[in-house]
């Protein structure tokens, strides 16, 4: 334990430094000064209950980043109350720098940096203190300074009495950038909160200009900035290799929006004489999603009550059309002069204007009847409009998910572990084939060896018998022996093969037990990953299908106002009364077609969706109802070779 106390003492001086010894060392410069007493920090509620402003502690960044990350509100409330010195710690000795902005949002007064090393930490000071004239100081927010209020550093969440930025960036051309023939893009940063930091958050394409190259990217939109008061951009140039050109560090508070030239500076944030970058910045309030309407129609009151009375006239237009309609239906032929006295309900407000020269003149029931064609024309354009528009979605079939890379990859780990387990039941096999085969062996040697001895012992009694023996003697005991030695043999070698026979056998059996065990898992575990790429095939494709019914609604819009342009078209040689009439016209017709075309293709989308969501649960049926049939198919195998093994 001691040993431990001093290793962790010896790296607590390490990373302090020589910090522990300035109160020696400048004892009589420290005696001159009487606005602040330094004191060692002992903790923030000893410092509550002191509560003397005019002592200041000085931190190690390693405690400061550990004070921080335990009590991030009370520290922020010791800083309302005195001063606190962060410094970087002893280990730096490569004169490298920590990160300002983490100890300036807990409100940290001296954060001191090695001056002499101008990396991304030292620019950012730079940039943070350019602002308010280049004094050296910036006051700190309200909320950071009053008691009564609190915040936490790492807060998510918008600040009680601070409203949060939404911040657009929109880089549109350099100027003068480098004088050398390479690629150049440009990087943009955003330092804040955590909750606000987005390193390299936009990238622009590298063009080989370094002049005046234009750059047509989308712009990065940072959506909600919670804390604009402790935030700085960062735009910064690089050649294609990489090598630094110039930046610029703006606190977000003080950017100007609008198109602006932003002079570019060194490391030394000095001013460069030409490179600078063409830009355009909106700095808008940050409004919810729940709230972008209200908020739309606070903004332009006007436009939104002409809106909302043009909606009203469409439906009024809709409705007495309906009843027009009902109208003709009832009482046609009654009165044959109505339809010309009132010009509304003519075929043009559905989207057609008639030529008076091509109109023939009909009798009073054939006046009567004419808008209903004429009302169902654009209808069937828009109808194929929609059916243009509306594509064909097919879920992907279980053969298709088959091909997916996690099922084929569960598939070959299947197919390795059945060859391993055939590959152990062959191993088996051959070592009791050879264990059969040494015993036979050693049979065959013990009945040669003792056969032998017999034969031996045969030859020798032959010669010892007398010539005068009886030819009709019935055979020695040694033949006897060896016949009951052959007899004895035979016996054993049968014995041996059906007791091999019957280990095979069973060993045969077992192999198939095992497969058939192993075949039935893997077949759940198919079933069961084939279920998960499924699914998740199935809701990325739904997801594709909401971006693909975007798509579609745009696309319909984009040929109903190439419509309408032709329509217009048409209509620029007649009378000017008539023409303005009549463009008046096309526009109200076009307002209702567009309605109640995206309500059509609406309605198919949604008649899509549902007939696709249907055929997704189908093949996830289908799938579940393969399992029983595999698991069968398993069986009938295994019991198939059984009976070819009875």
């Amino acid at each position: 334990e001691d040993d431990d106390d001093e290793e962790d003492s010896k790296k607590s001086s390490m990373d302090e430094g020589t910090a522990g010894c300035e109160a020696n060392a400048t004892e009589e410069m420290s005696n001159l000064v009487n606005y602040i007493q330094p004191v060692k920090f002992e903790s923030f509620e000893a410092a509550k209950k002191n509560n003397k402003s005019f002592e200041m502690s000085s931190f190690v960044e390693t405690k400061a980043l550990e004070q921080l990350t335990k009590s991030p509100v009370e520290f922020v409330e010791y800083n309302k109350r005195q001063l606190s010195r962060i410094y970087p710690k002893g280990t730096r000795v490569d004169s490298s720098n920590y990160m300002p902005q983490v100890f300036w949002n807990a409100g940290c007064h001296l954060v001191a940096l090695n001056f002499q090393t101008l990396d991304l930490a030292m620019q950012l000071n730079m940039g943070m203190f350019e602002h308010n004239g280049k004094s050296g100081f910036r006051l700190k927010p309200e909320f950071m300074r009053r008691t009564d209020k609190h915040f936490d550093p790492f807060t998510e969440s918008t600040v009680d009495g601070i409203v949060a930025n939404t911040l657009s960036v929109k880089v549109i051309s350099g100027q003068f950038l480098s004088d050398k023939k390479v690629g150049t893009y440009v990087e943009i940063d955003m330092f804040g909160l955590p909750v606000d930091t987005r390193r390299k958050a936009f990238k622009t394409k590298t063009l080989q200009n370094a002049v005046n190259p234009v750059w047509e990217d989308e712009p990065i939109v940072f959506r909600k900035v919670v804390l604009p008061s402790l935030s700085a951009l960062r735009i910064s140039v690089y050649e294609e290799g990489g090598k630094f050109i110039g930046h610029r560090i703006m606190p977000v508070q003080a950017i100007r929006p609008g198109y602006r030239y932003i002079c570019l500076r060194n490391e030394r944030n000095q001013p460069l004489m030409l490179p600078a970058i063409f830009v355009y910045i909106e700095v808008k309030d940050y409004v919810p999603d729940t709230f972008a309407d209200v908020i739309e129609a606070l903004s332009n009151p006007i436009r939104y009550v002409n809106l909302m009375e043009q909606r009203a006239q469409q439906l009024v237009a809709l409705t007495l059309e309906d009843e027009e309609e009902e109208k003709k239906d009832t009482e046609s032929g009654d009165v044959p002069s109505e339809p010309n006295a009132d010009p509304k309900p003519s075929p043009a407000e559905n989207g057609v204007s008639p030529t008076p020269g091509l109109t023939p003149k009909p009798s009073a029931h054939v006046t009567q009847s004419q808008p209903a064609p004429a009302a169902v024309k654009p209808t069937v354009k828009a109808e194929d409009l929609v059916q243009n528009v509306l594509s064909e979605v097919e879920a992907q079939t279980v053969e298709e998910l088959r091909q997916q890379k996690a099922f084929v990859k569960l598939q070959k780990k299947h197919y390795k572990e059945m060859k391993e387990l055939v590959k152990k039941h062959h191993k088996k096999t051959t070592d009791l084939i050879k264990e059969h085969t040494a015993r036979s062996s050693e049979f065959q040697n013990d009945y040669l060896r003792r056969r032998v001895v017999l034969e031996k012992s045969a030859k020798r009694d032959g010669k010892k018998r007398p010539e005068s023996a009886s030819p009709d003697h019935t055979g020695s005991p040694i033949e006897k022996e060896l016949a009951a030695l052959d007899a004895d043999m035979t016996q054993k070698l049968a014995e041996l093969k059906e007791q091999q026979q019957q280990q095979l056998l069973n060993l045969r059996q077992e192999q198939y037990y095992s497969e058939k065990y192993q075949k039935r898992e893997h077949v759940k575990q198919l079933v069961q990953k084939l279920t998960e790429v499924a699914e998740e095939c199935q809701t990325n494709q739904l997801k594709k299908l909401k971006e693909l019914c975007e798509k579609e609604k745009k696309e319909l819009k984009k040929k109903m106002d190439k419509k309408r342009q032709e329509k217009i078209g048409e209509v620029k040689s007649k009378d000017k009364n008539q023409m303005e009439e009549e463009k008046t016209e096309i526009i109200r017709s076009y307002i209702h077609e567009v309605v109640q075309s995206i309500k059509r293709l609406e309605d198919g989308q949604s008649k899509r969706q549902d007939k696709l969501v249907d055929k997704h649960k189908e093949v996830r049926l289908q799938i579940l109802d393969e399992k029983p049939k595999f698991l069968q198919d398993i069986e009938a195998k295994c019991t198939e070779k059984n009976v070819a093994l009875d």
